[in-house]
Parts: structure tokens; sequence; C-alpha cells
């Protein structure tokens, strides 16, 4: 059986990841038997060695980690740029964020807080110009709009008609 890191919490059901760096996680309700997450890992043997085999194909291929300079470098482009696309983007579609944010998250883009503030990662730099405006948008759009429902990607449409290319090109 796969080593596993194991997650106790608050949770219903019992549930598996394969991290990143190839680790397998167990996540588990509070009071569940060894035993029970035992049998469920057991069960689930061969989706966790497909899984840990495409991880590792996966990050084989990954490019290098960026070094704190590369970081530092793309957060002052970020600083350059994105304040003028959000102003910019705010007088076309009438959003007004509450503030603006530049990290350095690596699993998304953007967000857009519950208080309206838009949240955006340095990563976004490396992406061509029409894809950080769709990032841009679909934050700004969350303002008025804070899922995405039916009315959410209406709004997006009538202001990036191409917003679906655009995402393909992100991926």
């Amino acid at each position: 059986m796969e080593k596993y890191d194991l997650y106790r919490s608050r949770r219903k059901t019992l549930a598996l990841e394969i991290t990143r760096d190839c680790r397998v996680v167990v996540r588990a309700p509070m009071q569940t038997s060894t035993k029970i997450i035992e049998d469920f890992v057991a069960k689930h043997e061969a989706w966790i060695a497909d899984k840990l085999e495409l991880q590792r194909q996966r990050a084989a291929n990954r490019p290098p980690e960026p070094s704190d300079a590369e970081i530092a470098s793309l957060k002052r482009k970020a600083w350059e740029i994105l304040p003028q696309k959000v102003a910019y983007w705010s007088q076309v579609t009438g959003l007004r964020p509450t503030g603006l944010k530049v990290t350095t998250a690596r699993k998304r883009y953007g967000s857009c807080s519950g208080r309206d503030s838009l949240c955006f990662s340095c990563f976004l730099m490396n992406c061509p110009e029409e894809c950080i405006d769709l990032v841009v948008v679909h934050e700004l759009c969350h303002i008025a709009e804070k899922n995405h429902g039916k009315n959410f990607y209406a709004l997006l449409e009538r202001y990036i008609p191409d917003y679906k290319e655009r995402q393909i090109k992100l991926r």
C-alpha cells in the first residue's frame, strides 16, 4: 500500500488527493477508524498509481521554479500594468473595485473578494495581453455577479465577446 499523509477534520466523507509534489493525501472525518481509511486507500490503489504516474510526468515537464529575482520582476511588471488595465476596464464596465493586490498565487490568476477587492497573480504577466485583459474583466464582472452563472457569462461576453477563445489561450 502507498504511503499517505492523513488529515482529519470535521468533513463528512473520505477523499484522496495527489499533490504537485507527488504526495498522497487522505482527508477523513474525525471519527473514521484506521481500518476504514486503509480499506479506502487499498480500494483506490489503481487510481492512486495512475494519478501518481501522471503527476510524475507533469513534474518532469514542468519548468523550473522561478527565482526570487524573477518573481520580483514579475511583481514590478504587474504593478506597472494591472492598475492601468483595471482603471481602463473599470471605466468601460462601470464596475469599481475597492482594492487591488498582486500575489504569487500559483493556482489562479485572479480573484475577487466578497468586498469587491481584486487580487491578481504576478504570474499572469507571463500571459498574452488579451488574456490579461480577460482576467481583469472576469474579476471586475464578479463585482456585479458573485458566481459563474448565466448572468455572469452574459456580462463578461458584453465586454469580451471572444472570451471563450481567450480562455483557451489562457490554459
